[in-house]
């Protein structure tokens, strides 16, 4: 598995059907690389951003 994604693929992986859920992570800080246009996310970096999100309920 490659360690950059595209949206799509970022989507897949996070089992997003839309790429609007994914939107609203960067709005809130996922980091985003941006070369030549194109968008390329971290599979660290989304893996970092959930683990830092998460929350326990009772």
């Amino acid at each position: 598995m490659t360690e950059y994604f595209n949206f799509k693929n970022a989507c897949k992986y996070l089992g997003f059907k839309s790429a609007n859920t994914l939107k609203k992570l960067i709005s809130k800080g996922l980091p985003v690389a941006v070369i030549d246009g194109t968008k390329l996310i971290s599979k660290s970096d989304i893996d970092k951003f959930v683990q830092a999100h998460k929350v326990t309920t009772k």
